[in-house]
């Protein structure tokens, strides 16, 4: 079994592996101060609640935007499963080309949802990932990463709106049943979603603007889902494409 760890700035996702089906995921608050026995503990017992021990995990791949984390976690996975994992990163043959100014500036987690979307999907695509960042990149029809840009997540936004304000309340980041919004909770819920949703439809329109030829987009991460289902503009959404692209840089790395 291979296991696959997404560490992000809000979440650490842990994908569980075999025969390159996903068969368990789990999420972990991102803490800097977690020390290596915490991250070792957490892993165990979601291997335990899959009916897995750490005698079978094979090895373990982590995609990382979190460097200060990235040393109590590795070391849990040499503790506790015995692994030194493979690190998405320089060095490692992910498959896709990288043609932006600075390749080694690209994201770890934006490279690997582009190599997902890309040996899922095909290209060219528009990968589109809602997280703590919203990310979109582009991949033609070669496999390469031509473009990409990096905007707020809606829970960022949100964030800012109620933490820079006096009166305003802390809210769910919701679909609202109606713009018409009659109090202050859903006020700020319909602002953020519809003015989100318009972005993002926004900044896809104008990638088929200047690209000029057509694509599919891609979607991922949480707010993904419902957005999917409120616009004609996402082709499909995957809430698993990191773990995908993470199988495919790992086998592309071990293969004999």
């Amino acid at each position: 079994m291979l296991v696959a760890v997404d560490i992000g700035n809000t979440n650490i996702v842990l994908g569980f592996l075999e025969g390159g089906e996903i068969v368990g995921t789990y999420r972990i608050t991102t803490k800097a101060n977690h020390t290596s026995d915490e991250y070792g503990l957490m892993i165990t017992q979601f291997l335990s609640l899959s009916g897995y021990t750490s005698d079978d995990v094979d090895d373990v791949i982590i995609c990382s935007v979190v460097p200060k984390v990235m040393h109590s976690f590795r070391a849990s996975m040499i503790k506790f499963l015995g692994v030194d994992p493979m690190v998405v990163g320089p060095g490692v043959k992910t498959g896709i080309n990288i043609r932006i100014d600075d390749p080694k500036s690209l994201g770890a987690d934006m490279l690997a949802d582009s190599v997902g979307a890309y040996v899922t999907y095909g290209g060219p695509v528009l990968v589109v990932d809602f997280g703590t960042a919203t990310t979109f990149d582009y991949v033609d029809a070669k496999g390469t990463i031509t473009a990409g840009i990096i905007t707020t997540g809606i829970r960022t936004a949100a964030a800012a709106l109620w933490g820079e304000t006096a009166q305003l309340p802390e809210v769910e980041i919701t679909r609202p049943k109606s713009i018409l919004a009659t109090n202050t909770r859903t006020a700020m819920q319909a602002g953020l979603y519809y003015n989100f949703l318009g972005g993002t439809e926004r900044t896809i329109r104008q990638f088929h603007d200047e690209i000029g030829e057509d694509f599919q987009v891609v979607a991922t991460g949480g707010l993904g889902r419902v957005l999917e289902n409120d616009t004609a503009l996402i082709d499909v959404y995957d809430p698993d494409l990191i773990f995908k692209g993470m199988a495919a840089i790992y086998a592309r790395n071990t293969a004999h």
